[in-house]
């Protein structure tokens, strides 16, 4: 029997799910694999922070990597899903039907939140936003290289303002701060950075960004201008550009299809993965409400990725009429990066309280490169050995 499989979105998860149902499903005839995305580029999203600060990262093509598999890309906006016909809607017209589908397009940050932020505010959704946020930090560099080097002297540093202050947010701040050290930087959200991790963690955190120059505040933005933010206690923080990463706000496709999902728009599941109104349809990552023991889970690329990999399990389990097994997944790190030299690593519980244990400095640069390297060559393990991609799950 033949089977059509479409992957809409092509970030870590719904790579790792398309590489890895390609590599079970590469001797079974009639399964057809299609993975669609606005891009024939694989974006590394954990690194995004660095693309918006001028670093070159590698150039990873799609194409390349499904060469001679049994599934293959198509570049285009998902516009939508008609989920009683099974059909998913592309911007230039084309339409492409599927018997299962994987919906993995993950969130992004919620501009939608605040008045201005989607006119005036960057954002680091994707490589091409980064880029031009990276574009405006130049502009205000002036001449010279990131870093400081061959800027003017006598001129007025630029004013940066960084809007929310989660892990995102931090990350871009200290990043800004490293390459860009003549720069004003300003981190502003309704809490102090690092308040879910642990004391260690927490006064790490405070120490590298003081030592790299940002100015951490708190206030509710209840508008974002072009020339700065107005806070609720009457002020108004000034800034040249503004970097929004508040909030989370996910396509409003899956809603519209008329799948069921919650208060966020996300696809409300069964516990393994299947959309809960449309079991044809699984969501993974950022895309699904997931319930697990402590409570739903938050979206991070170290959840998304486990999701990925049982996804793809549990199809091919569905296509062999075997019944399909729940997904179990518990928290183990927060790794963060503090600009290029440092960083904080906070070990935590499976419900993703803070644990005991946290690595600062050398040792936590060294946990933070090797957990969120590229993942090619784990996309290339999985599309010649599948069942040798584990991903630990507590």
């Amino acid at each position: 029997m033949s089977s059509r499989i479409v992957v809409v979105g092509a970030g870590y998860t719904g790579m790792l799910t398309a590489v890895s149902l390609a590599g079970r499903t590469r001797r079974r005839p009639g399964v057809e694999i299609t993975v669609v995305n606005a891009t024939g580029r694989f974006t590394e999203r954990l690194r995004l922070h660095q693309t918006a600060t001028g670093q070159d990262l590698a150039e990873l093509r799609i194409p390349d990597l499904l060469a001679g598999s049994n599934a293959r890309l198509e570049i285009g906006w998902v516009t939508g899903v008609d989920a009683a016909a099974r059909i998913i809607r592309i911007d230039d017209e084309r339409e492409i039907g599927y018997d299962t589908l994987v919906y993995a397009l993950g969130g992004g940050a919620d501009t939608s939140a605040v008045p201005g932020a989607a006119d005036h505010a960057y954002t680091l959704d994707s490589a091409s936003e980064a880029n031009l946020f990276a574009r405006r930090l130049g502009e205000l560099n002036g001449p010279g290289e990131p870093g400081g080097r061959g800027e003017p002297s006598d001129r007025r540093a630029g004013r940066v303002l960084v809007c929310g202050s989660g892990l995102t947010g931090l990350e871009a701040a200290a990043e800004i701060a490293e390459q860009y050290p003549h720069l004003a930087v300003t981190l502003l959200g309704r809490a102090e950075p690092g308040q879910n991790l642990g004391p260690k963690a927490r006064r790490h955190v405070r120490t590298a960004l003081t030592r790299l120059g940002v100015q951490v505040r708190t206030g509710e933005i209840i508008k974002v201008r072009p020339d700065g933010a107005d806070l609720a206690s009457g002020e108004t923080v000034p800034a040249d550009a503004i970097l929004w990463t508040s909030g989370v706000r996910v396509p409003p496709l899956a809603a519209a299809a008329g799948l069921t999902v919650d208060d966020r728009g996300r696809i409300v599941v069964d516990d393994a993965l299947r959309s809960v109104s449309h079991p044809e349809v699984w969501a993974i990552g950022d895309a699904a409400a997931i319930t697990q023991r402590y409570g739903v889970m938050h979206g991070t690329c170290q959840g998304g990725m486990p999701t990925a990999a049982h996804t793809a399990a549990q199809i091919v389990r569905d296509l062999d009429g075997k019944p399909v097994r729940p997904f179990r997944f518990g928290y183990y790190h927060a790794p963060i990066s503090l600009g290029r030299r440092d960083a904080v690593v906070q070990f935590t519980h499976a419900d993703d309280s803070p644990a005991r244990a946290a690595l600062t400095g050398r040792a936590a640069v060294w946990y933070k490169e090797t957990v969120t390297a590229s993942p090619w060559p784990t996309f290339r393990r999985a599309l010649k050995h599948p069942a040798s991609v584990m991903v630990w799950r507590r």
